[in-house]
């Protein structure tokens, strides 16, 4: 069957349409985006403001077109940490439904890590032995540690690169005292989640998702996105540590004239650097190896799983 998963993003409304049956895996049949940037939307009160709702309804509905163009049979609709924060996230998600007739499945910090973590597991295999999967979104950093299919330990923190970019980095470049005091921030908020997982011993093998991850790893030397996702493409702590103060030292227009940089995700480099890097160290990782698949892959093996057992 065709299906599409429909992901409100803290930074981007995504419909990724795959062809998939159980027991196979899913091609990739289209992607449509739309850059909206919600978690930079909220207001003093940290509700979506009318114009953000009002763009979310309008990505929604082009969304939802283009599954219909593309013939997806089932639409998979989920949100996100900006929309899960959202102090009007309940009125938000009943105009969505009122509007599109689409009721978006809001999932917990907690699931995120977890589906994240499924995609991992099936794409690396059994072979990878014990997983540390880390994630940093727009809005929060899921990290998740197993040897099943399930994680033995998964958490999610208010430290997405978007997040972060919003509340703590106003300058182009950013002042060197605030890039300092976000450093701090972000240091002891992973420091208090560390021995959760680090109690559970080694891992085998630590994989990144998501387009943070793959951003730093292209620039610090990693393979093209166009040479495939079957490329082993990897990320060093000790290359990462060299590009942080490169990065804090550009202006937003400079960082996107980097190699694998994407115009819209330039200005939240350096924060999604700096989770990163503290992720990283304080786990104690010297690489991290880049994953295909995240959290919309999850979804979709997830329902997968639930049509093969029904």
């Amino acid at each position: 069957m065709r299906l599409g998963v429909l992901d409100v993003g803290s930074n981007t409304v995504h419909l990724l349409v795959v062809d998939a049956h159980p027991g196979a895996c899913p091609l990739p049949a289209h992607s449509h985006k739309a850059e909206l940037r919600l978690a930079q939307l909220l207001d003093d009160d940290g509700a979506i403001g009318p114009h953000g709702v009002d763009r979310l309804v309008s990505v929604i509905k082009e969304a939802l077109q283009a599954a219909e163009d593309k013939g997806v049979e089932e639409v998979l609709p989920f949100a996100t940490s900006a929309v899960r924060e959202a102090r009007n996230a309940d009125d938000v998600l009943e105009r969505v439904r009122a509007e599109t007739g689409v009721e978006l499945q809001v999932l917990s910090g907690s699931e995120e890590a977890r589906l994240t973590f499924l995609a991992a597991r099936r794409w690396f295999g059994w072979s990878a032995g014990k997983l540390l999967v880390l994630d940093i979104g727009g809005g929060s950093l899921e990290v998740a540690y197993g040897i099943d299919e399930e994680p033995d330990a998964a958490a999610s923190l208010p430290l997405g690169a978007g997040r972060l970019t919003a509340g703590w980095l106003p300058g182009d470049p950013p002042a060197p005292d605030d890039v300092r005091a976000l450093r701090r921030h972000v240091r002891t908020e992973i420091a208090r989640t560390v021995g959760e997982f680090s109690r559970l011993g080694t891992p085998d093998h630590v994989v990144a998702t998501s387009k943070t991850f793959k951003q730093l790893a292209r620039i610090a030397g990693a393979a093209r996105s166009a040479e495939g996702p079957y490329v082993q493409r990897e990320l060093k702590r000790e290359s990462l540590e060299g590009w942080v103060p490169r990065l804090a030292a550009m202006t937003e227009q400079e960082r996107s004239e980097l190699p694998g940089v994407s115009e819209g995700r330039a200005g939240q480099l350096l924060a999604g650097a700096l989770v990163a890097e503290a992720a990283l160290d304080l786990f104690g990782v010297e690489r991290v190896e880049i994953c295909p698949w995240a959290l919309r892959e999850g979804v979709i093996l997830r329902r997968l799983d639930h049509m093969e057992s029904a």
